[in-house]
């Protein structure tokens, strides 16, 4: 796998925690860079971290199923990625977020009246979840590094880093934006993950060859 594919893979990885980035945006008053980079750094180092979990259960038996391993990586890629774009087609809005209309598709209301709602905290107590539930995926994603026999330093550092990265951004978008953006982010990468687990496939199976 080279750097453009892992770059690819870790921006894929890296849309749910933007989109719950954005939600966390949408409820703050005025997302200062302090509180952009807390959600930031949470969601960066669990999608730094799961990988590598993953990565290290999947060596421990690598080598008795060395023969389906690349059908393996196609099929948690694909799942994966298909969970994203299902997931993006659904209702716009954060689900922590009250409203009185049925659907919220930006910072105000259909109505014109975006309702007072407490800021969504920044404890350990509420970002620990959050984080964990957003980087299961990437639990798997570390597996299939493991079967493709991709250099984990490398690739639990770019996922950690762009995951960062674009989780400080989605605050900020979800501040001024609100969610508007939140399921394209989710559909583009699901899209981008279903293509990484096919390009593996075919090449392996020498239908591709790039």
């Amino acid at each position: 796998m080279n750097l453009m594919e892992l770059l690819l893979i870790a921006i894929g990885l890296s849309m749910d925690a933007f989109a719950v980035a954005a939600c966390f945006g949408l409820t703050m008053p005025k997302a200062t860079i302090q509180k952009a980079l807390i959600v930031g750094l949470y969601f960066g180092f669990f999608q730094a971290v799961m990988p590598l979990a993953g990565y290290w259960l999947a060596t421990q038996f690598a080598d008795k199923i060395i023969a389906f391993d690349h059908w393996i990586a196609f099929a948690l890629l694909s799942i994966i990625g298909g969970k994203m774009i299902v997931e993006s087609f659904k209702k716009e809005g954060c689900a922590d977020r009250e409203c009185t209309a049925e659907t919220c598709t930006d910072r105000g209301c259909p109505s014109g009246e975006r309702p007072e709602k407490e800021e969504v905290s920044l404890k350990p107590g509420k970002m620990l979840p959050l984080a964990l539930a957003t980087s299961i995926d990437a639990l798997a994603v570390g597996v299939s590094f493991a079967f493709l026999n991709v250099n984990i330093v490398p690739a639990i550092l770019s996922i950690g880093i762009i995951t960062l990265t674009l989780s400080v951004l989605g605050v900020k978008i979800g501040n001024i934006f609100g969610v508007k953006f939140k399921s394209k982010a989710e559909l583009a990468g699901g899209i981008i993950l279903v293509l990484m687990g096919w390009k593996i496939l075919l090449e392996h199976m020498g239908i591709l060859s790039l």
